[in-house]
């Protein structure tokens, strides 16, 4: 990202030389490139389990750790520094590489007066597709929770497979070519990963929301492709980037070669359109520690920043890369979307070298009743929405 942003420099701010932390001189307008440290009062610490002065720790709702003291510190390998002026620290989270424009104060601080993003990467050209060409994204079934109905959900799949609705509905069903499952699809009780031993009679009530979804999901596959990906509560590593779900809980999918069982982050094409997207964590990360009008503004932050998960491993559990990092954003995507989110929302961001991308925020299903269908030809979403409550 250094390199990337080093090489922005010259077309942006020609006349201002790239310093280090250490090579500041009061008062003389430079270029600093480095990364974010986001000093946060109420972030949790482990080290609050064990102070004496709990009671003296504020309150705070445990969705979002902002407060009006939060300051930013910019750090590369000469030193860090702290940052006042042109840059509001509830836009930034910690491990975002930026240039900034400024000056060092009399204080010691940097006065930023401009923030140099590295911005969205290249892109390559949108195919020409001549016929509808369609994608569903559902997330959070959460199968074997309490919000989780299983009609609503036989309701889906006999609609993608084309056994409902009128000869309209049916056409475009037939037009699905693919169908993704972005996480959180099975819900198991907490009282069962306490750590305890489970008791006998128990053993097959932790399966049985994974047996359920095999039984659907077998549905899906008979018919087309189904790309599976884990999520947060799902059986499969803590960690980013998450492994696919194994083959073994799907008995009765995986014997199609249809089925795929997919990573988070998830990249693929589809006619040349390319995708990628998670099952959400990144997007709730980015909702704990910084602040935006709504999740499709996080998710564009993240494209412009090229990091799909900036906030890892600070906040983020992450697996430990030392030669590359998977999150970063090499080629911009057509397509960019994130489960599990509280609604559904999109939006087409245009970039200043002609990129387009689709930004999709999938709701969570079992609260919802809502997946999302997308239009390769013409990366138009619409939504499919069931609902089971009648009126008496």
């Amino acid at each position: 990202m250094r390199t990337l942003l080093h090489a922005l420099v010259p077309s942006r701010k020609p006349h201002l030389p790239v310093t280090t932390v250490l090579g500041l001189e009061k008062g003389k307008d430079c270029v600093l490139v480095g990364t974010l440290y986001k000093h946060m009062k109420l972030k949790p610490s482990i080290l609050d389990e064990y102070s004496k002065e709990r009671s003296a720790i504020p309150l705070v709702k445990p969705h979002n750790f902002m407060h009006s003291d939060d300051n930013l510190i910019l750090e590369d390998e000469s030193g860090r520094v702290a940052l006042a002026g042109a840059i509001p620290p509830a836009a930034y989270v910690t491990g975002v590489v930026v240039a900034l424009h400024g000056k060092e104060t009399s204080a010691g601080n940097f006065l930023v007066e401009d923030v140099m993003e590295a911005g969205l990467p290249p892109q390559s050209v949108l195919p020409c597709i001549n016929e509808d060409k369609y994608v569903v994204f559902v997330s959070g079934l959460s199968v074997g929770s309490s919000t989780f109905n299983p009609l609503q959900f036989q309701l889906l799949i006999d609609h993608i497979t084309g056994h409902l609705g009128d000869e309209n509905e049916q056409t475009i069903a037939s037009k699905i070519v693919r169908v993704v499952v972005a996480g959180n699809s099975v819900h198991i009780a907490p009282r069962f990963l306490n750590g305890q031993t489970v008791a006998a009679k128990d053993q097959p009530r932790i399966a049985e929301p994974i047996k359920e979804l095999d039984i659907m999901l077998t549905q899906l596959v008979a018919s087309l492709p189904v790309d599976i990906m884990p999520g947060c509560n799902d059986p499969a590593n803590f960690s980013l980037p998450q492994q696919p779900l194994h083959r073994c809980l799907f008995s009765g999918a995986s014997t199609y070669n249809t089925f795929s069982s997919c990573p988070n982050p998830h990249q693929f094409d589809l006619d040349n359109v390319k995708c990628i997207g998670t099952s959400g964590q990144n997007i709730d990360d980015l909702y704990r520690y910084s602040d935006a009008k709504d999740r499709l503004e996080f998710m564009e932050r993240t494209l412009k920043w090229r990091h799909l998960a900036p906030t890892a491993p600070n906040s983020l559990g992450c697996y430990p890369y030392t030669d590359k990092d998977p999150f970063l954003v090499e080629t911009c995507p057509h397509v960019y979307f994130a489960g599990n989110q509280d609604k559904y929302e999109t939006r087409l961001l245009k970039g200043t070298e002609k990129q387009q991308v689709r930004l999709i925020s999938i709701p969570r299903f079992c609260e919802s009743g809502i997946a999302v269908m997308l239009n390769l030809r013409n990366l138009e979403c619409s939504t499919l929405s069931f609902s089971t409550s009648f009126d008496a």
